[in-house]
């Protein structure tokens, strides 16, 4: 269904090629993953399967690619898509409706379905996807897993005869990400070929049928999935890991510091016409590593959000000691978001790190430059930001936040771009930046970061709504 014959492909005015040599087979009743540490030439891989390269991003094409048995530079965006839907690591850029229901049922008009024909067909997707709560909602107002199963959703509902599916657990809570894993065990059975794309790799065990590993533009290793069980090989080419604990039903609760850094007392936050998402909750934050988790949708991003400033509710939050408002904690704090995209200005990397640290009141290029080569950024410093790959966004945005030097730092969902060696480059530097002082909370799917970041992570005890997300912490010695 999806073919690469001796593929090597080059972007306009680059003089290295993103891909070179690629041979890869994707047949009808498959699934193939393909994995690698940040910039090795994935995300190109998708381009050059969905057709976006070379039609949209033009470059040099060697070698064929092939969708449906036919060239894709012979057929149109149109015509491929048709074959193969795409869903973007940022499901964003592929919406063109306000509403879920709008959306799902957007392509479906447009092939002059019957509205009886349309009707079934979402409600079986809202069923499949578990979409029911947010059928009637904003896209806008969806989490950003949200985001991913609605995308996913609508593609499934034009039947295409093959999926590439780009970061698709990045933003998912464990739950999700297992009924994931069932729906393309369902798809490969009735004979879908599904091209995966993805850091996190345990998901996919007993799901995948082969792995294929990438280091700088080149297939480097191939086989089932027994391949990624090599521990030399995970970490010679950046991978995760291929066993994930989920420690979140054993964490133990702990009690209230006796010295916290954020006091937060009989929250309540409602958005209009909504029920509340927290009804007069009671936490402390003390200085340290804590973690947020829920379901997609519980309102661990409003909280957040409300943590750091950006949104107001009722109730009591004080910092040190001292009440604290909403402008008080956004000049604390720094928030890292999910979408790396909505926090980059500049027209370069440098650039970026420069601006914050003036915001911050510091011109220091040393500690740019340090932050530079923590997050192993150092070479794309002249480079522009969105240029960058996702994995590459998110530390250069985790960067800016520790440049405005925060009492209280938020990072909200940190690892969805992030390889194996940069997740445990995120892991060791936030444990160092908990050892100086600095609060820090993590809002966090990812099992694999709690036990990277989080190996020592306590309750924090609540009293929520039904949808209130957890808070868990980590002690520091």
């Amino acid at each position: 269904m999806i073919l690469f014959d001796n593929v090597t492909y080059t972007y306009p005015f680059q003089d290295r090629p993103a891909v070179a040599d690629i041979n890869l087979r994707v047949r009808p009743g498959e699934i193939v993953l393909c994995t690698g540490a940040s910039g090795c030439g994935k995300s190109t891989l998708i381009r050059l399967a969905n057709g976006l390269c070379p039609h949209y991003f033009r470059g040099s094409l060697k070698g064929e690619v092939l969708v449906g048995g036919q060239p894709t530079r012979e057929q149109s965006l149109p015509e491929i898509s048709r074959q193969a839907g795409t869903l973007f690591q940022d499901p964003e850029q592929q919406f063109f409706a306000l509403g879920v229901e709008e959306e799902l049922v957007f392509a479906l008009e447009w092939q002059g379905m019957s509205v009886e024909s349309m009707r079934a067909a979402v409600q079986k997707a809202v069923r499949e996807f578990d979409l029911a709560s947010v059928l009637h909602s904003s896209i806008h107002k969806l989490s950003e897993g949200q985001k991913q199963k609605t995308g996913l959703a609508s593609l499934c509902m034009q039947q295409p005869q093959a999926l590439i599916l780009d970061e698709p657990t990045a933003n998912l809570a464990p739950e999700s990400t297992t009924a994931l894993a069932r729906k393309l065990l369902e798809l490969k059975a009735q004979g879908m070929a599904v091209l995966v794309v993805d850091h996190r790799l345990y998901w996919l065990e007993g799901v995948a049928d082969r792995i294929l590993v990438m280091s700088e533009g080149r297939v480097r290793a191939q086989g089932d999935f027994a391949l990624l069980h090599d521990e030399d090989l995970r970490a010679h080419y950046g991978l995760r890991s291929v066993r994930v604990e989920d420690r979140r039903a054993t964490l133990p609760d702990c009690r209230q510091s006796s010295d916290p850094l954020l006091e937060v007392d009989g929250l309540t936050f409602a958005y209009a016409n909504k029920p509340p998402l927290y009804e007069n909750a009671s936490f402390h934050l003390p200085c340290g590593i804590s973690a947020l988790v829920g379901h997609n949708g519980s309102g661990k991003t409003t909280l957040a959000r409300v943590l750091a400033g950006l949104n107001t509710a009722r109730g009591s939050i004080r910092m040190n000691g001292q009440p604290c408002t909403e402008a008080q904690r956004l000049q604390a704090s720094g928030i890292v978001l999910q979408n790396a995209d909505h926090q980059l200005h500049m027209r370069t990397v440098g650039q970026e790190l420069a601006s914050c640290l003036q915001l911050a009141g510091s011109r220091d290029a040393e500690r740019a430059d340090s932050l530079l080569e923590l997050f192993a950024l150092s070479e794309l410093k002249e480079r522009h930001p969105q240029s960058l790959s996702g994995g590459e966004k998110q530390r250069l945005v985790i960067a800016c936040a520790l440049a405005k030097n925060p009492r209280l730092l938020i990072l909200d969902e940190p690892t969805s771009g992030l390889d194996g060696e940069n997740m445990r480059r995120l892991g060791t530097a936030l444990e160092a930046e908990a050892a100086e002082g600095r609060c820090i909370l993590l809002v966090t799917h990812d099992l694999e970061l709690l036990h990277t970041a989080g190996r020592h992570a306590l309750r924090v005890p609540l009293t929520p709504t039904p949808h209130m997300p957890a808070l868990h912490k980590e002690k520091h010695s």
